[in-house]
């Protein structure tokens, strides 16, 4: 009666082992035949080969191998955290860990279900690895293991000892004899009092490292990712969602010879996909200038935001100083300016929220009239006053001229001499106008 599950698996696997080398003696037996003159060469010839192949079929008899493989498991270890990741000539303990926290709050190997352990050791024996790891309907002889099952094994042992003897053998991938640190490796001395210590060394999550690497790789390139992408690019309907990740970096383990690092490290090029750990990038909470008397100032929250395009303006400026004004430098000094009026009307696009309506009403308010007209329009409703005057339109002058007058300002170095014309330029730059109109007709509506 055939075997099935995992026994089935076991017996398949260590025949898929054996034919290469059986084929491999039987090329070299028909070119050793072809070579040899006389019949009693060819008869010594295939005397030696029935040796060979009586040899080869004994070591690959299945209690035999699986015998030989328990033996050989000391060399390597199964784990989830990987020390040649630090260094490639450290000498230390890798440990295999899934007890960890398992808090749906940090990404760590604890979160992983069934987390696929990574291999390290004599680079010989890693056949033993791919027999204990390779799922084979659901499982794997190491999952059984792990979890007491060894009905797989139970089945092939020829008694109970030999039994044991696998179980124990097998069992070896998973245990470090004598746990050790090493002088390459990450070592953090942290004091517990008293003059003791615990020496804590950090090690690579090779297996978290494994499982990103696999999401991210079919998120890019599965077959479903290449058909939501060409749906995506030919603006088509697709029924599942796009998954990307942004801002991840690459980074190489063990150059030419990624195997040196470990099992599934080499079965990724040597490749770790990192995701950003950098800080969240700030963003300003907007919140009306009550502190100041104009918001052109050089302490401003205006000011703050567009002082990276200002700086590039007066960079241009200065590089163009002494060249011929042509048509490519007056392109590019339109472009700055216009940047820095689309940062100036997303700033008061920000205040003029409803949340913060009225706010010019404050007694602490020290902001010009003609701005608290310009940045608080929705006082209108309550203030018929302050509607009488915003309606009236001369605030919008005033705000230009100080626009113009803040960024000639702030452009005044030497050898740029800012002046009159200048100003009256920014004044009356044509984005500004327009940014201001569309701005007002947009407040018609909420202002009726």
């Amino acid at each position: 009666m055939p075997e099935k599950g995992l026994t089935s698996f076991i017996i398949q696997y260590i025949a898929e082992r054996k034919q290469p080398k059986r084929e491999a003696l039987e090329k070299e037996e028909v070119k050793a035949l072809a070579g040899a003159g006389s019949p009693a060469k060819q008869a010594a010839i295939k005397n030696d080969y029935a040796r060979q192949y009586a040899e080869l079929d004994e070591k690959y008899e299945v209690r035999n191998w699986l015998s030989d493989a328990a033996r050989r498991a000391s060399q390597i270890s199964l784990i989830t955290h990987a020390l040649k990741f630090t260094h490639s000539d450290a000498k230390g303990s890798s440990i295999y860990q899934t007890s960890g926290d398992k808090s749906p709050d940090y990404l760590s190997s604890g979160s992983l279900k069934n987390p696929l352990l990574d291999a390290v050791g004599n680079a010989a024996s890693l056949d033993i690895a791919k027999l204990l790891q390779t799922e084979y309907q659901g499982d794997s002889l190491i999952a059984s293991l792990i979890r007491n099952d060894t009905s797989a094994l139970a089945k092939l042992a020829e008694n109970e000892q030999q039994l044991a003897e696998w179980i124990s053998g097998f069992k070896q991938v998973l245990t470090s004899a004598n746990p050790a640190s090493h002088k390459l490796a990450k070592q953090i001395y942290f004091p517990i009092g008293d003059g003791h210590y615990h020496l804590i060394s950090p090690l690579f999550a090779t297996s978290l490292a494994h499982a990103l690497h696999e999401r991210l790789t079919t998120s890019r390139f599965s077959e479903e990712a290449k058909e939501i992408n060409a749906a995506v690019k030919a603006g088509t309907w697709h029924s599942q969602p796009r998954t990307t990740y942004l801002q991840t970096a690459l980074q190489k383990f063990g150059g030419t010879k990624p195997q040196n690092i470990s099992y599934l490290n080499s079965a990724r090029g040597g490749r770790v996909r990192l995701l950003s750990s950098a800080a969240p990038v700030w963003q300003s909470i907007n919140k009306p200038p009550l502190q100041h008397k104009t918001i052109f100032h050089f302490r401003s929250e205006f000011a703050w935001l567009a002082r990276a395009s200002v700086a590039g303006l007066k960079r241009h400026l200065l590089s163009g100083y002494t060249k011929q004004n042509n048509e490519e430098i007056r392109q590019q000094r339109l472009s700055y300016v216009d940047e820095i009026i689309d940062i100036l009307f997303n700033y008061v696009t920000g205040i003029q929220q409803p949340e913060f309506a009225n706010w010019s009403k404050d007694t602490n308010c020290e902001l010009k009239r003609s701005q608290q007209l310009w940045l608080d329009p929705l006082r209108s409703k309550a203030d018929e006053h302050f509607r009488f005057e915003r309606e009236a339109g001369d605030w919008q002058k005033e705000v230009a001229r100080d626009f113009g007058y803040w960024l000639s300002r702030q452009l005044s170095v030497n050898p740029l001499n800012m002046g009159e014309v200048e100003r009256r330029y920014f004044s009356t730059a044509a984005l500004f106008k327009k940014r201001l109109r569309e701005m007002e007709q947009d407040l018609k509506e909420e202002l009726l």
